[in-house]
């Protein structure tokens, strides 16, 4: 029952950001959650408070920065508190996170990478990225599967 309802609602949250995309107003996010469902562009993104930090990943050359909402705060805005979220890229791939395990200041949901918009072929519009080098715990296998790139949807999981 939970992936028919989740399957629904990330099927409504598609069909929603093309309706949206259509009228010339394309999200880059889809959040479905227990207060409906809600499309962030870039400059609604950018109204929230920003987080940044710099890390090295398993990606990227060298040290980024990477700036961005808190996953914590979308989920906020959303209602989700509870249980996972998952979270679903462009092309389909998707994982959940549990909501327990996101933090005010962890993962954030990058739009910028040293700066830049990020573009689908640098791993944008936006990815799910943790502080990797601010705690060795964090250098795991299952932290690197949650490092979503390519972000459009998120969707309250169980």
């Amino acid at each position: 029952m939970f992936r028919s309802t989740l399957v629904a609602a990330l099927g409504l949250a598609a069909a929603l950001s093309a309706t949206v995309a259509a009228a010339g107003d394309a999200p880059l996010l889809t959040v479905v959650g227990p207060s409906g469902v809600q499309t962030y562009d870039l400059p609604a993104l950018e109204a929230f408070p920003m987080a940044e930090f710099q890390t090295s990943t398993i990606w990227t050359k060298g040290s980024t920065r990477f700036q961005g909402v808190p996953l914590k705060t979308l989920l906020d805005a959303a209602r989700i508190s509870q249980g996972s979220v998952v979270a679903k890229a462009i092309n389909d791939y998707a994982v959940e996170i549990p909501v327990a395990e996101v933090t005010a200041d962890y993962p954030i949901v990058a739009y910028r990478m040293d700066g830049q918009v990020m573009s689908v072929r640098d791993k944008g519009p936006l990815w799910v990225i943790y502080p990797f080098d601010a705690d060795p715990a964090l250098q795991t296998e299952v932290t690197y599967s949650r490092s979503i790139w390519q972000l459009d949807r998120l969707a309250a999981g169980q």
